[in-house]
């Protein structure tokens, strides 16, 4: 029964609230009067790529499209098509193709590719990305049948950190679906050469991921689009390149890091030449060939840099903007700048051709919606769930939790300064700061007769500074009188959370932590007023970080994640300029905290994260927030690709055993909940089913509720917010 087993609910980090569209305008433009829109503006819309004419005659011969158009349509220029990634779909970010009938006025149809080919091919939870077409070349007297080639990840992997993204296949005459990629190996961004024949991917093969979010050094591949008989030729050209583009059939464009810059290089595939086409100073990524010397990129001048304090924004200057500009090898030194004409305080993405490069197509956040700079409605959003028991949704805000009896729903806002509560009596701020990064980590007592919130005060991810519990008590009558729970202005006191009865609670704290400020556990055997006359007993101690801790609903277990099986030598203070990980799980019997076992860890060097864990209601699984399937897209093609303290990846869910604790150690099995090319963090578990009509929240997931926001610029550009949100900026700031 779907939800018989509740539903996981998370939140979203660097996906940008102010929703991605696909837009183009001609070479060169003159002014924003010459974009138009390439989609029906619905969702959230991203990576397009124009559906050559011959493609979209045989796309219209399906039956489900055949009544839409006629080839006379293409041939007049009355139809062009595009294919797209768009979270239209139960919200996963899967492929779409449009339809643009270009009549006055024109007019946009979408369909999906399970519409168009069925589902066999195009079903379940994944995420497809970096649609583009092969085939349409003779070999003797036939003609080889177009195809569409994607990426998805659709097929489980069960190793651990490893990348979930293979690159298929599908046959636009006849629909069937095959994999390029050879088994155990995973790619990125497939590019078809100008024939038709050649694929380049962006390949992991031969290295294994290591945690880097930014640049994952990947190796280029070229591969035939047909197979022979010894296969599809597959053979390394590129070292330490991706982005592959093609610029006809000599000529692959990509992007690479050097340095601190990255830059667009040109590989002849003849000579094996490589030369750099943009300039050593400025930032340049996601190529587009449009020929053999012309290359569209989207360029800034100066990285954003990182933040001490995630939650704080930062207003960028315009070398800070990521824009589309065309080079040509020809003409070094010099670029022909796009959409700086169009919308120069805004940033565009991932550009593509169109027309032969008479037309520049990229995505941007769709800043019309932001209707004078008023605030942006965001939406709970109800996702197609891989668990038939299970539900899934995301809310629109940071750390979300649910009292367990499903009445209430709290979390903090993007810029961690306003603590929201939804029930029966709607949406609303029931604690609040004028500045931002005040409160994270929200959690409801679990006694629900007992109405308190308990929330963490002060900067988060800074263990050097004081963070302290607070207790809100009635806080769904409206009386806000906060009870602070923990003593010490040098402690660094987080995660919260109740045993059943609501007596008591555990927290993780820097107390005993000496000069490194270790963490481990503690328990306030008075959760009503805390070290204020209650007494504290430690329940971990070690050189390590214990943290992330939740008790089971049945009182006998706490989960929590930990450092403590990190490697004594040899491991850097720093990985890749973030916080190195060795986080596992780890439960811990309540009673007897010498009863300790590790259930579940990231790599099997339990390098990496597996982080925020929570018990289902039953206590029959975790749910965590984990590295486990790597990486996804390319992240300097993202709208935000800083991270301000780790990687958490996607949510994963573990099955244990809740009656003997001894036979959750290293549990193997896992399930991925969510494919994203963001990052889905924080779960919560509540019993309920999205569709119990008994509890009134739920609503929200249909209704839009506006949290305020801020810094976008009086052209309707935004500026980053650098927990890895975009924010719209009022009037007169």
């Amino acid at each position: 029964m779907e939800g018989s087993r509740g539903s996981i609910a998370f939140f979203t980090t660097y996906r940008p609230p102010v929703p991605l569209d696909i837009f183009s305008c001609p070479v060169p433009p003159s002014s924003s009067e010459d974009e138009f829109p390439l989609t029906d503006g619905l969702s959230y819309n991203s990576n397009g790529q124009a559906i050559p004419l011959a493609v979209l005659k045989t796309i219209l011969r399906r039956p489900n499209l055949a009544s839409e158009a006629i080839e006379a349509d293409i041939e007049s220029g009355r139809l062009t098509g595009l294919i797209f990634v768009s979270e239209r779909e139960n919200h996963l970010e899967t492929l779409q193709i449009a339809l643009r009938f270009n009549d006055s006025p024109s007019e946009v149809k979408v369909f999906s590719l399970a519409d168009v080919y069925g589902a066999d091919s195009f079903n379940g939870v994944r995420m497809e990305d970096s649609g583009c077409f092969g085939g349409g070349y003779k070999v003797g007297s036939e003609i080889v049948d177009h195809s569409l080639i994607y990426v998805s990840t659709k097929e489980p992997v069960q190793d651990r950190r490893s990348p979930w993204t293979v690159v298929y296949k599908t046959n636009l005459s006849t629909g069937e679906t095959e994999r390029l990629t050879p088994p155990g190996k995973f790619d990125l961004n497939p590019s078809v050469s100008q024939s038709g024949k050649k694929i380049a991917v962006a390949s992991f093969e031969g290295k294994a991921w290591d945690g880097e979010v930014e640049d994952l050094q990947t190796d280029i591949y070229v591969m035939n689009v047909e197979k022979s008989p010894s296969g599809l030729g597959r053979k390394r050209v590129i070292v330490n390149g991706g982005w592959p583009t093609w610029g006809g059939d000599k000529f692959i464009f990509f992007h690479r890091k050097v340095g601190e810059v990255w830059g667009v290089f040109r590989f002849n595939i003849s000579t094996h030449e490589t030369i750099r086409v943009t300039p050593e100073e400025v930032n340049a990524v996601t190529p587009a060939a449009i020929d053999e010397t012309r290359v569209a990129v989207a360029v800034f001048k100066e990285k954003v840099g990182k933040l001490e304090n995630i939650g704080l924004s930062k207003e960028r200057n315009e070398k800070q903007i990521r824009h589309i500009e065309i080079f040509d090898i020809t003409v070094p030194e010099k670029s022909e700048q796009i959409t700086q004409k169009i919308r120069p305080r805004v940033d565009h993405y991932n550009p593509f051709v169109i027309d032969g490069g008479k037309r520049i197509g990229y995505h941007r956040c769709n800043v019309g919606l932001l209707q004078n700079r008023d605030e942006i409605q965001r939406n709970f959003h109800e996702f197609q769930s891989p668990v038939e028991d299970v539900g899934l949704f995301r809310v629109s805000g940071a750390f979300p939790t649910i009292s367990k009896d499903g009445s209430k729903l709290a979390f903090v806002d993007n810029e961690f300064k306003e603590v929201w509560l939804a029930d029966s009596q709607g949406l609303r701020i029931v604690l609040k700061k004028e500045s931002e990064n005040n409160f994270f980590s929200p959690m409801w007592n679990q006694n629900p007769d007992k109405d308190t919130l308990y929330v963490c005060m002060g900067p988060s991810f800074h263990p050097d500074e004081p963070l302290q519990i607070i207790a809100i008590p009635n806080v769904s009558s409206g009386a806000s009188n906060p009870v602070m729970l923990t003593e010490g202005s040098d402690f660094n006191n987080a995660f919260p959370s109740t045993n059943p009865e609501g007596t008591k609670l555990v927290f993780r704290s820097t107390r005993g932590g000496g000069d490194k400020r270790y963490k481990n556990l503690y328990i306030m055997e008075d959760a009503t007023v805390g070290e204020n006359g209650g007494e504290l007993t430690r329940l971990t101690k070690g050189d390590w970080i214990d943290s992330q801790c939740q008790w089971s609903p049945r009182g006998d277990w706490i989960v929590f994640s930990s450092t403590r099986h990190k490697p004594t030598e040899d491991v850097p203070e720093k990985d890749h300029e973030l916080d190195p990980g060795y986080y596992a799980v780890f439960l811990i019997k309540a009673s007897d905290p010498t009863v300790v076992v590790r259930v579940i860890k990231s790599g099997y060097d339990i390098a990496g994260h597996v982080n925020h864990p929570v018990f289902s209601p039953d206590g029959r699984s975790l749910a965590i927030t984990a590295d486990l399937a790597a990486v996804s897209v390319d992240p300097v093609s993202l709208p935000l690709f800083l991270h301000s303290v780790r990687p958490y990846g996607d949510v994963f869910t573990v099955n244990i055993d809740p009656d003997d604790i001894y036979k959750n150690e290293d549990v193997e099995k896992f399930c991925r909940i969510t494919h994203s090319r963001y990052e889905n963090s924080t779960p919560t578990w509540t019993m309920f089913s999205i569709n119990d009509i008994e509890e009134q929240w739920h609503l929200l997931l249909k209704d839009a509720f506006a949290p305020p926001v801020s810094h976008a610029h009086e052209d309707g550009g935004v500026a980053w917010h650098m927990s890895g949100h975009l924010c719209p900026k009022k009037k007169g700031r």
